[in-house]
Order: C-alpha cells, then sequence, then structure tokens
C-alpha cells in the first residue's frame, strides 16, 4: 500500500500529467453538474415517477445508466453521448459501402478530420429526431401533463430541442478536448462516469433489498461483492487476452566486401481475442429494440404472436430475450472483427517490411493463416463476450440481485467500465515510464537508467 501511495505522489511530480488530471477531472464536472440542470419549463418536482421507472432497471434502466441519470432528470444532457456513438457506428458501417468514404479513412490526418466533421453534422441530424420523440414520450414514461409548465407547445418544443441538441454537441466537445488536453479517451470517459454515477444508488437499493427481513443478509451481500470482483477480473482477461503470432525480420549486414541476410529479433503480432470491444453488444442491443416494436404494430398488435414479441422482448431479463441476444453477439463479433481487423493490410505491411511468419510464406499465404487464427479465436471470444452479455439475467433469476445492480454484472456497463479503466491507466503508466518511473502495477520508487 505504501509503494502505491509513492506511485500516486510520482504522478503529481509530472507536471504535464497533473495538468492533463486536473483538466480531465475539471471538464467531467461539468458534464456532472449539467446532468442535474433540468431543462426549463419543466417542474422538477414532477418527475418522481420517471425516476422511480429508470431505477428499475431494464431498458429505460440502461438508458438513464449511460447518461448518468441525466435522463430521469430530463436535463441539458438527456440524450447524453449516444447520439455521437450511433453517428460514429453508422458513418463506420457506410465506409464499407460508400467508396468516398473509404477513401478519406486512407487519408490520413486530412481524412479522419473530414469523417469527424460528417460524424459531427450526422450526430445533430440524430439529435434533431430523437430529441422531439424524447419529450412527447415522458408523457407515456410517467411525467403528467402538468409537469410543463409551458404546455408542450412550440414555444416549448423548440426551444427544449435546441438545449437537447446543443447538450449532446457540447457533451460531444467536452468529449475531444478531454481526449485532446487530458488523460484518456473523453468519449469512453464521459459514458465511463455517467454509469459509475448510477453505481452508488444501485447498490443502496440492493443493499436495503437484501437486510430488510430474511432477505439474506449481510453474507448475500459479500457473496454477490465477491462475486462482482470475479466478474471484473474475467472482464479483465477478456479485455487483455491476446494470441501472439511470431514474427521473423531478415536484416542484411555488410561482412567481408559483400552483403547477405542474416535473421534479426523476433517479435510478435498481438491479435486480441475480443478485438471487436463492446460494438457487438452496442449492435445486437440496437437490434433487440425490434421485436418489441413489430409486436405493437398492424395485424399483429392484438394477436397472440404480437403479444408475445411485445412480452418476450420487452424483458432485457427474460429468457428469449438473452438467448436472441447471445447469438446476435456472436454474429456480430464475427462481423465486426471482420471488418476492424485488416489480414490483407497486415500481411502487405509485413512483406514491404521484410518480416515473416516462420513456416508460412509472405503475402497471401500469411494472409489466410492470419485470417484463420483470427476465426480461431473469434470463437471462444465471442462465446464470453455472450455470456458477460447475458450474466445480469441469470444472476437476476439465480441469484435474486435487484435489476438495477444485476446492470453492473455484466454487459455493455461493466465491459466499458473495464475497458476504459484500463486504456486510462496504461496512459498513465506511459507517463510514468517515460519519466523513469515504475507504472500504477508496479513499485511507487524512481527507476534507475543505466547510460
Amino acid at each position: 500500500m505504501k509503494k502505491f501511495f509513492e506511485t500516486l505522489s510520482n504522478i503529481w511530480k509530472i507536471e504535464e500529467l497533473k495538468g492533463r488530471i486536473l483538466i480531465t477531472l475539471g471538464l467531467l464536472l461539468v458534464y456532472r453538474f449539467g446532468a442535474q440542470v433540468v431543462l426549463p419549463g419543466i417542474d422538477t418536482q414532477q418527475l418522481a415517477e420517471l425516476s422511480s421507472r429508470t431505477d428499475g432497471g431494464g431498458l429505460l434502466g440502461v438508458l438513464n445508466a449511460f447518461t448518468g441519470g441525466a435522463f430521469a432528470n430530463a436535463s441539458f444532457f438527456a440524450l447524453g453521448i449516444m447520439p455521437y456513438i450511433s453517428a460514429s457506428i453508422v458513418v463506420q458501417l457506410m465506409g464499407l459501402a460508400i467508396p468516398y468514404l473509404q477513401k478519406l479513412q486512407k487519408e490520413g490526418e486530412s481524412g479522419r478530420k473530414t469523417l469527424n466533421q460528417i460524424t459531427r453534422w450526422l450526430t445533430i441530424g440524430i439529435c434533431l429526431v430523437q430529441a422531439p420523440a424524447y419529450l412527447y414520450s415522458l408523457g407515456s414514461l410517467g411525467v403528467p401533463d402538468s409537469a410543463f409548465i409551458l404546455g408542450k407547445g412550440l414555444d416549448f418544443m423548440i426551444p427544449a430541442v435546441l438545449i437537447l441538441v446543443t447538450g449532446t454537441i457540447f457533451a460531444m466537445w467536452l468529449g475531444e478536448k478531454i481526449t485532446d488536453k487530458g488523460i484518456g479517451n473523453g468519449i469512453s470517459l464521459l459514458i465511463m462516469v455517467g454509469i459509475i454515477a448510477t453505481m452508488p444508488q444501485s447498490f443502496v437499493q440492493e443493499f436495503v433489498s437484501r437486510t430488510s427481513g430474511s432477505n439474506g443478509g449481510l453474507m448475500l451481500i459479500l457473496i454477490e461483492l465477491i462475486l462482482w470482483f470475479v466478474v471484473i477480473l474475467a472482464c479483465i482477461m477478456l479485455v487483455m487476452a491476446t494470441r501472439q503470432i511470431p514474427v521473423q525480420y531478415a536484416r542484411r549486414t555488410a561482412s567481408g566486401g559483400y552483403e547477405k541476410n542474416v535473421f534479426g529479433s523476433r517479435q510478435y503480432i498481438p491479435l486480441k481475442l475480443n478485438a471487436s470491444g463492446v460494438m457487438p453488444i452496442i449492435f445486437a442491443q440496437a437490434i433487440m429494440f425490434a421485436p418489441a416494436y413489430i409486436g405493437r404494430i398492424g395485424a399483429l398488435k392484438d394477436t397472440g404472436v404480437g403479444q408475445w414479441l411485445q412480452t418476450e422482448f420487452s424483458n432485457i431479463f427474460g429468457l428469449w430475450y438473452n438467448i436472441v441476444f447471445a447469438l446476435l453477439i456472436i454474429i456480430f463479433t464475427y462481423f465486426y472483427t471482420a471488418i476492424t481487423v485488416p489480414t490483407n493490410k497486415m500481411a502487405d505491411d509485413l512483406k514491404r517490411s521484410g518480416g515473416f511468419i516462420p513456416g508460412i510464406r509472405p503475402g497471401k499465404e500469411t494472409s489466410d493463416y492470419l485470417d484463420k487464427i483470427m476465426s480461431l479465436i473469434t470463437f471462444p471470444g465471442s462465446l464470453f463476450l455472450a455470456l458477460i452479455a447475458v450474466l445480469p439475467a441469470i444472476v437476476v433469476k439465480l441469484m435474486g440481485v435487484q435489476q438495477g445492480w444485476a446492470l453492473f454484472y455484466g454487459g455493455t456497463s461493466l465491459l466499458i467500465l473495464v475497458g476504459v479503466a484500463i486504456d486510462t491507466m496504461q496512459q498513465v503508466n506511459s507517463y510514468l515510464l517515460n519519466r523513469h518511473y515504475d507504472g500504477l502495477m508496479k513499485t511507487g520508487k524512481n527507476r534507475k537508467v543505466v547510460a
């Protein structure tokens, strides 16, 4: 423990790192403050029903967790950063089919700036659709008409929509500033802070539920916490696990007036077990809105099939919901890995740099070999990802965990928390190592450098 505090002390000795951390904390504080500011024209005293519906877990609980409670508060940041995430996914997928976007992806920094600008404009378009939908849906979510002080006319809707759109754009700007001037990935940190903000309340609800009456008591709370830490360790293993492919580089040296090839140092290509991250879960969760919606429209609405679809696919802790959810995650894991891990480009880059995989010919054979390895390791990775995603439903059914607290046992929330924490720690680690200190996972003392 002493060495850990020495490491924290070393962090504050690096002025650049200290400044970046302070900037990051300050901008995150601004975001959390904005999540508490309610839209003008809405009576905050009449939002209790909306808060109670989001506290119980379920789909609304997931939306509220991703916005850090802003969804239930009807605040400036009620839409959160998710419209920007949606726009980024759309642009990324469109890059597979639109030659112009493919060209931009290959143009380096200038192309990246243009893609970012396209993503921003698409974010505004998505917000202009989601903002009115959110405001009109408040009534069906338990907010009475009397809560709208100015009514739901244009004199309220137009300013409210503009504020919600501006709130998302401002959150996007905060995320970009954290990435440029702070530490870690700004957008991911905003999502992580939003998720963490709902954690204490969810745990308190679970604690009260267990300790009131004969419902397990403190012993079951302890078991739940141990299981939670085990799941976190499993998520860390999933995020960090790699298959190392050995690579040999040829080195040319001059000897006796002529040149000959000799073997250089051996390196490795790290292929991640879960190269797609949380994207398959996000894709699958978006698709899972469809069955319940289909069950509410047309001739299906009053039939047995329509009612079954509405019942089974509106409950994110139900059996059929999670079976279909897990299958979609496995499918999307393969799909997203295929479009984000360019084995052809990896093989070409390896060939140009004079490297080769021992026993494999450079070029197409190398590409086919890497593609085969990715297919083999993606299968267990997709199964593990699907298990983590449906784990909240499992603990609800088997252990009776409160739905709000169960969301932190897996799924997108926990994977985002683990992934962002690891990424941020790695960036802090690089600053410490560059200044000749040991990293966060090492001792905190100065390292001696041998000249």
